[in-house]
């Protein structure tokens, strides 16, 4: 009997743990999902055989779902992926999954998540280097210097 009520209380313990991960995601949650799977698809896109030609025409991007600049790098994205130059490249399946998770995550962030996000940067040109370090224009440098 002692043994059957181990096993019982050790069941009862998993499902608890299991349900209690059952939580829904929440905006932020699912925007860093989608943000990196795109990514992986992106990267993929570049080393396929397959779509690595297609893959030139496509602008660079690094997501980052702190910087409020998402919204028109994601929207930039979908005009060159929906305009490809050659029927074969806007066929691809990875291109129009690419393209389909992109339409995706815009839709979460602009009407799903609208104003849940929260933006810590500006800065459009880090969606296209990578390079999110904060560094200061000249206008700020100059009021810095007077500042001192």
């Amino acid at each position: 009997m002692s043994a059957q009520m181990r096993l019982v209380s050790f069941f009862f313990i998993l499902a608890l743990i299991w349900f209690a991960s059952c939580a829904p995601p929440t905006c932020y949650s699912r925007t860093l999902r989608l943000s990196k799977v795109i990514m992986r698809a992106l990267n993929r896109t570049h080393e396929s055989s397959l779509t690595k030609t297609c893959a030139e025409f496509l602008p660079r991007m690094f997501l980052d779902v702190h910087n409020s600049c998402i919204r028109s790098k994601l929207r930039d994205f979908l005009y060159v992926t929906e305009n490809l130059p050659t029927e074969y490249c806007r066929e691809r399946p990875l291109i129009r999954l690419l393209k389909r998770r992109v339409r995706t995550l815009l839709s979460i962030i602009t009407r799903a998540c609208y104003r849940d996000l929260v933006f810590y940067t500006d800065d459009c040109e880090a969606l296209e280097t990578g390079n999110i370090s904060p560094r200061y224009s000249e206008d700020r440098l100059e009021h810095a210097i007077e500042d001192a």
